[in-house]
């Protein structure tokens, strides 16, 4: 089975591989598969967003193949949830949110409390949508305990629950082990391998 994964982000594309990358399922972005540009996520939810890439991913294909998406919010609690589904945009439409910017979102913070989710979006050749989810809580750091991962401006201060890493500390196998992107995929693969 082909699935194009809709999406232009190298570290998030490592990850999602990784995680097929033993399974009888073969895993292409965009790029890979000679699709061009992206997705305007300007959804409500991060299914509406999940759902607006693999939507995109699919009018873009010969329309023969699975294509997937996935929508990854960041809710820290006592910031009331921000930045939430607007993670990647924290910083301001247009802009790349930093690692540096969020640090100074936080710094008068004494409760550093954070959920991670992630929303999947899996859609067969003639569009039926299927959905799966995965949340980590943990703590942010108040600085960072490394570099971050390219386009992951949080991977170097979200420590999950249990752990002594941060993300970007953590191999891919072991941030798949636990993460909340890594329980959404593996709903989805456990669902793809029942087809």
């Amino acid at each position: 089975m082909n699935i194009i994964l809709s999406t232009g982000n190298p570290s998030k594309a490592l990850q999602i591989q990784a995680l097929f990358s033993n399974k009888d399922i073969i895993v292409k972005t965009l790029k890979e598969v000679g699709i061009e540009g992206e997705a305007i996520e300007d959804g409500n939810t991060l299914e509406e967003n999940a759902y607006k890439k693999a939507k995109y991913a699919l009018d873009h294909s010969d329309g023969s193949t699975w294509t997937m998406a996935d929508d990854t919010g960041l809710f820290i609690h006592a910031l009331n949830g921000e930045p939430g589904i607007k993670a990647a945009r924290w910083a301001g439409e247009g802009k790349e949110t930093t690692t540096q910017f969020a640090l100074e979102k936080m710094k008068d913070l004494t409760d550093h409390s954070a959920t991670f989710e992630t929303v999947v979006v899996l859609l067969s050749p003639s569009g039926v949508k299927h959905i799966f989810k995965g949340q980590i809580d943990g703590i942010m750091l108040e600085k960072p305990a490394c570099d971050p991962q390219p386009k992951m401006p949080y991977s170097p201060l979200f420590i999950p629950n249990g752990q002594t890493k941060c993300w970007a500390e953590m191999t891919t196998e072991e941030e798949n082990a636990i993460s909340h992107r890594g329980i959404a995929f593996r709903k989805a693969i456990a669902f793809l391998e029942a087809q």
